[in-house]
């Protein structure tokens, strides 16, 4: 190659580098400077990998005081393949920002990061826990709402009652990590394939196996292990790398 077209083609990648957008927000101008952050709501929510999580995250910037500050930075960060909208924000009069949270295209445990400074400049982080589901635990996660979550939801909604309060001996939500966490994947398979009686547990945990094929109770045991607060570790934990 030519001294004087290798040159071009140097300076021409330069160029593409220098204009490549950065991932990281621009400065704010600051009014402000809080002493914490603090999750208002949107945390610990169950998605799918690539989409948008249905609530927006609420931070709030607090003084030392307990009381909200306007006009302070917040930056949010996140693995790679998350994005923010908007990515950075001064707090709102309430003291809060909203950022509207799309996840990444990997399954797993998303650990979000709010960051805000105090008046010297130090960094406040917040974390925020949100799960991503992949292809067989939204499988699963579509069967518990067909067939589970009546019994192991305690929550009512304005599309389904809860029907736990009915039942004298009350079934583990599957977020219920400390219970279900204890249980190997053959004791769910069991228990869910024949009922209660399989594990010398209530009988009014009807049997699924007539019913479900064994791919789908196979789906039903991956969701459970996703949701699981405290998360689920047996069989090795997926946090989505940064």
């Amino acid at each position: 190659m030519k001294p004087v077209l290798i040159a071009v083609c140097a300076a021409t990648l330069l160029m593409a580098g220098c204009s490549r957008k950065s991932n990281q927000p621009a400065p704010l101008q600051s009014t402000a400077a809080g002493t914490a952050i603090v999750e208002s709501s949107g945390g610990k929510q169950i998605g799918y990998a690539g989409m948008l999580l249905d609530q927006p995250v609420v931070v709030q910037v607090n003084d030392a005081s307990g009381s909200a500050v306007a006009g302070a930075a917040v930056y949010f960060s996140g693995p790679s393949g998350v994005s923010f909208t908007p990515p950075a924000a001064l707090t709102d009069s309430s003291g809060q920002v909203t950022s509207a949270v799309q996840l990444g295209e990997q399954a797993g445990r998303y650990k979000l990061i709010a960051n805000t400074h105090d008046a010297s400049g130090k960094n406040i982080g917040l974390t925020i826990d949100e799960i991503a589901l992949g292809y067989q635990q939204t499988v699963g996660a579509q069967l518990n709402a067909q067939y589970c979550v009546r019994c192991h939801d305690p929550e009512s909604t304005p599309l389904r009652v809860s029907n736990m309060d009915n039942l004298s001996v009350k079934p583990h939500p599957f977020t219920e990590g400390d219970t279900l966490n204890k249980m190997s994947d053959a004791d769910l398979v069991a228990i869910i394939s024949h009922g209660g009686p399989a594990l010398n547990k209530s009988p009014q945990m009807p049997p699924w196996g007539y019913t479900l094929s064994k791919s789908d109770i196979a789906a039903l045991v991956s969701y459970i292990r996703a949701v699981a607060d405290p998360p689920y570790e047996a069989g090795g934990l997926v946090y989505a790398q940064k």
